[in-house]
């Protein structure tokens, strides 16, 4: 067992978990709207390279994390349903090699709904994946063909009722706010799309990030995203329709039945640790100096080749001071509709919130405490949640 110095917050409340993500950098294609470290390559990637490069960093891992156990497993992307089922069963295998897993984790693949993917979702099953998120963006092929995806709002459908016969637990992504959408047609895309989910749904509102083919769109004057009042309007007929529908939002993007909630993204909004291994990962773990931020290299092949040579690619790993803790914390936390409690900010931090900055946004309606005594934004203050963390945080 680790002696470590653990940070005072893990005192207060439940213990957040221990995750492991494996990012899987490769797609068929560039969606115009991505900005996440995703690679399209003409070759076929070599599996088996790539599963001793993934066990190599595990191992590097659970070095510095010793006494974890593992309570979500997420595989990321990219396109993780790219991967042979035999792959992803290799890297589960390697990680209960090197850490106990826990009997309910939940074990997340991403995937994209084309007929050829959905086919492997017995052999991810099979393989020990018992969650699977899939990415169908819209409902109807002309928004699909604008966005850049591969699959038809046909083929989008029988994926997701597949994943219904194969998995207990699955969702699928909706993306909002796009180019030409109205309210009326939004309400019953959602409505639709409600239909076809059990328990849980991840709702983005569109951004165009920078360095995208949409922004150079956009900056050409070629693509016209909605102004803010229609986004506005969008983003409460969102909350409206999936209450409604007893899936009310638990975090920002994402809405689900109670008990039904990612557990893995609940371990990165609850602010517990996590590895990341893979071109690009990200992770935050304890250790006796305090919680380290750690990233590896993104670009897959250099990837690959560090890893090969050095036993682990992460080019970021440092500690991270309080007062960046405390911003994490509060950054995370307050996406969540519960909200974060007052003292385990104050455990990490050595500081009160500000009363008086507190006091001001309840006066404006943006923030609240509930009945327990939790900090949370409002649903009035959600749509600005940056600018309310940000005045929280100053």
């Amino acid at each position: 067992m680790s002696k470590l110095k653990i940070s005072p917050r893990s005192k207060i409340g439940p213990d957040p978990g221990f995750g492991v993500y494996v990012h899987w950098p490769f797609c068929l294609s560039k969606c115009p709207y991505c900005d996440f470290n995703s690679h399209v390559r003409a070759k076929p990637v070599d599996d088996d390279r790539f599963v001793e490069a993934y066990k190599a960093e595990l191992a590097h891992r659970a070095e510095l994390t010793q006494g974890r156990t593992v309570s979500s497993i997420f595989f990321g992307g990219g396109t993780p349903s790219l991967m042979k089922p035999s792959t992803v069963g290799a890297i589960l295998d390697a990680i209960a090699g090197f850490w106990p897993v826990a009997q309910c984790a939940e074990i997340t693949l991403e995937a994209n709904p084309t007929s050829v993917e959905a086919e492997r979702f017995r052999g991810f099953k099979q393989a020990g994946v018992n969650r699977v998120s899939l990415g169908v963006q819209a409902l109807n092929d002309a928004d699909l063909k604008a966005l850049g995806r591969g699959h038809t709002a046909a083929e989008a459908l029988r994926a997701v009722e597949l994943a219904s016969l194969i998995f207990e637990r699955y969702s699928f992504d909706l993306i909002y706010a796009r180019p030409g959408q109205t309210v009326a047609g939004w309400r019953q895309e959602l409505k639709d799309a409600i239909t076809r989910a059990r328990d849980h749904l991840s709702l983005y509102q569109l951004t165009i990030e920078y360095g995208t083919m949409f922004a150079r769109l956009r900056d050409a004057g070629r693509l016209v995203p909605p102004d803010n009042d229609l986004a506005r309007a969008l983003w409460d007929v969102t909350q409206e329709v999936t209450s409604q529908a007893g899936l009310p939002a638990y975090e920002i993007s994402n809405h689900a039945r109670p008990g039904a909630e990612s557990r893995h993204n609940l371990i990165y909004w609850r602010y517990g640790e996590y590895i990341g291994v893979g071109p690009g990962a990200h992770g935050r773990i304890l250790s006796a100096n305090g919680r380290r931020a750690q990233a590896t290299e993104s670009h897959p092949e250099m990837w690959l080749t560090v890893v090969e040579s050095d036993g682990h690619a992460l080019v970021e790993d440092e500690v991270l001071s309080i007062e960046e803790q405390a911003d994490e914390f509060l950054l995370m936390g307050l996406r969540l509709s519960e909200g974060i409690e007052p003292a385990e900010f104050e455990a990490m931090s050595g500081r009160d919130l500000d009363p008086g900055r507190v006091a001001s946004l309840i006066a404006d309606g943006m923030v609240e405490y509930t009945p327990r005594g939790r900090l949370r934004v409002s649903a009035e203050g959600f749509p600005v949640l940056d600018a309310v963390v940000a005045d929280l945080a100053a």
